[in-house]
C-alpha cells in the first residue's frame, strides 16, 4: 500500500495515460482527517432526524417499557455486529469508495459498480436533497417564508455544504465536528433537562406497563426502523484515504462513533418514555417535539425545533463529504467519467465529484415530490447491498487469506452473521409485505447495468490507445 493510499499496482493500471504524462496528474487524496473528524463524521451520519421521529413507531409495535428500549439496544448491538465486518474491511483496503470497494474486491467489479452508482446518485444525492428540503422546511417552521423562497434555501444549503467541501477535506470535517458536538450537547441538556424538570412524577404517572411477555413477530417489526435509525455507522469507511493511521483510526472510528450514538439513543429515549406515557408515545410522529413541548411549553418546541436544523445540517454536511469518493474510487478504476477522479491539487478535494453530486441533488430538490418515492422503492436494495457488503468479509476470508489484516472482526464468524441474519429478515419481511416496491427497487439498482458497460469499454479503449497495461476491468 502506498503511502496515500493508492496501491502501486492499481496507479499502474489505472493512473499514467498520455495527459499525465504531460503533467496533468490527477492527484491524491489527503490524508489529514484523525480520530475525533472519523468519529464525529459516523456521529454526524447516524444522528440525523430518525430519532425525533422513529420512536413512536417503535413504541407502537412495542407498548412495553423495557422491549421498547430492548430494540434500541439490540439494534445497536447488531449495528456493532456490522461494524465489526467492515472494520476489518476497511483496515485491509484503507482507500476511498467503502461498499464499492469491497464488494469489488470480494466479488466483481460489476457488484462493487451496482452498489457504488446507486450510492452515489440515488441514496447519496437523494439524502441530500431530502435534508435540504427538510431543513428549510424547518426554517419555515419558525419564521414565515414564501414557498418559492424555501426551494431556493433548500438549494442554497446544496451549494453552500458543496462549496464548503470544494475548499477541502479539512474544511468539511470542521463544520463536521462543530455540528456533531452542538447536537450531542443539546440531546444530552434535553437527557439532563428530563429529571430535573419532571423528578419522578412521568413515571409514577404512566398507566401500567403492557404484558412483558416476549413479542416475537412485534419485535422484529420494531427491528427494522430501529436499524435504519442506526444507518451511517459505516460512514468514515468511505473517506479511508484521507484518515491517518488508518489501519488502527478506522476501527477504532466505527466503536466510537457507534457507541456514543447508541448511548444517546438509549438515554433519549429514556427520556420520551418517562415524559410521555407509553400509550402516547406509541404512534406520536413527533416524538421529539412533544417531548420537548411536555418538558418546557413553547420554548421546548421551538429548541427542539432550532436542535433539529442543527442535526439535519450536520448530517446533510456528512453526506455531501462522504458521497463524492464513491465516484471518485469509481473514476479511478475507469467506471466514471474521468473527471471524477480528479483531486483538486491546493484543497485535496474532489471538486468535480462534490460537483456531480450537488448537481444531482439540486436536480431532485425541485422534483423531490416524486423522488421520494425513488428513495423508498430502493430500501430493499439498500438492504441486499449491506447483506452482500457483510458478507464480503466471509468472502474474502475464502478468496483472499493471505491479505493482511491489521484488524480482525471479533466473534467471527459467528457475531457480523448476527447482522446478516438481521437484515435478511428485514429483506424477507419487505418481499411479504410490498413485493411491488421491491421489484422496483431492484430494477432501479439493475439500471446500472448498461453504464458498467459503457465505462468499462470505454476504459479499456482508452487504456490501449494510450498503451497503458491491462485492459480495464474484467468484464463478466
Amino acid at each position: 500500500m502506498s503511502e496515500l493510499g493508492v496501491d502501486p499496482g492499481d496507479a499502474e493500471a489505472h493512473g499514467a495515460g498520455r495527459g499525465e504524462a504531460r503533467g496533468e496528474a490527477r492527484g491524491e487524496l489527503k490524508r489529514s482527517l484523525g480520530l475525533l473528524d472519523a468519529t464525529m463524521l459516523v456521529v454526524s451520519s447516524v444522528i440525523g432526524v430518525g430519532i425525533f421521529f422513529t420512536p413512536g413507531a417503535v413504541a407502537q409495535a412495542l407498548p412495553s417499557r423495557g422491549w421498547f428500549f430492548a430494540a434500541w439496544l439490540v439494534g445497536g448491538l447488531l449495528s456493532l455486529a456490522g461494524a465489526l465486518a467492515n472494520a476489518e474491511l476497511g483496515a485491509m483496503f484503507p482507500k476511498a469508495g467503502g461498499d464499492y470497494v469491497y464488494l469489488r474486491e470480494a466479488y466483481h467489479p460489476l457488484a462493487g459498480f451496482l452498489v457504488g452508482w446507486l450510492s452515489f446518485f440515488v441514496i447519496y444525492a437523494g439524502t441530500v436533497a431530502t435534508l435540504a428540503i427538510g431543513f428549510a422546511n424547518g426554517v419555515a417552521g419558525l419564521v414565515a417564508i414564501h414557498p418559492y423562497a424555501k426551494h431556493a434555501l433548500a438549494g442554497g444549503v446544496v451549494v453552500l455544504t458543496s462549496a464548503v467541501n470544494a475548499l477541502g477535506v479539512r474544511a468539511g470535517a470542521t463544520v463536521n465536528n462543530v455540528t456533531a458536538v452542538i447536537k450531542v450537547l443539546a440531546l444530552a441538556g434535553l437527557v439532563i433537562a428530563g429529571p430535573l424538570v419532571l423528578g419522578h412524577a412521568a413515571v409514577a404517572a404512566a398507566p401500567p406497563a403492557a404484558s412483558t411477555e416476549a413479542p416475537t413477530l412485534s419485535f422484529g417489526v420494531a427491528l427494522s426502523p430501529v436499524l435504519f435509525t442506526y444507518l451511517g455507522w459505516n460512514a468514515s469507511v468511505y473517506v479511508a484515504s484521507e484518515i491517518r493511521d488508518v489501519e488502527r483510526t478506522l476501527p477504532r472510528s466505527l466503536f466510537l462513533g457507534l457507541g456514543v450514538c447508541t448511548v444517546i439513543y438509549l438515554l433519549i429515549n429514556a427520556t420520551y418514555a418517562t415524559t410521555l406515557p407509553m400509550t402516547r408515545l406509541a404512534g406520536e410522529n413527533a416524538v421529539g417535539r412533544a417531548t420537548a413541548l411536555a418538558l418546557f411549553g413553547e420554548r421546548g418546541g421551538t429548541f427542539l425545533s432550532v436542535l433539529i436544523l442543527c442535526s439535519v445540517l450536520g448530517a446533510l454536511n456528512a453526506n455531501t463529504l462522504v458521497g463524492p469518493r464513491i465516484a471518485y474510487a469509481m473514476a479511478r478504476d475507469g467506471l466514471m467519467f474521468r473527471q471524477a477522479g480528479r483531486v483538486h491539487a491546493p484543497s485535496g478535494a474532489p471538486r468535480v465529484a462534490i460537483a456531480v453530486q450537488g448537481a444531482t441533488a439540486l436536480v431532485l430538490v425541485f422534483g423531490l415530490r416524486s423522488f421520494l418515492r425513488v428513495l423508498d422503492y430502493t430500501t430493499f436494495a439498500i438492504v441486499l447491498a449491506t447483506i452482500a457488503d457483510t458478507l464480503a468479509l466471509y468472502m474474502l476470508r475464502v478468496r483472499k487469506p493471505l491479505l493482511p489484516r491489521p484488524y480482525k472482526a471479533w466473534g467471527y464468524p459467528v457475531i457480523p452473521l448476527l447482522y446478516v441474519g438481521a437484515n435478511v429478515a428485514i429483506a424477507a419481511s419487505l418481499v411479504r409485505g410490498r413485493p411491488q416496491e421491491c421489484a422496483i427497487g431492484l430494477g432501479i439498482l439493475l439500471a446500472g447495468l448498461p453504464f458498467y458497460f459503457l465505462f468499462s469499454r470505454a476504459s479499456r479503449a482508452r487504456r490501449r490507445r494510450e498503451g497503458a497495461p491491462g485492459g480495464g476491468p474484467p468484464a463478466p
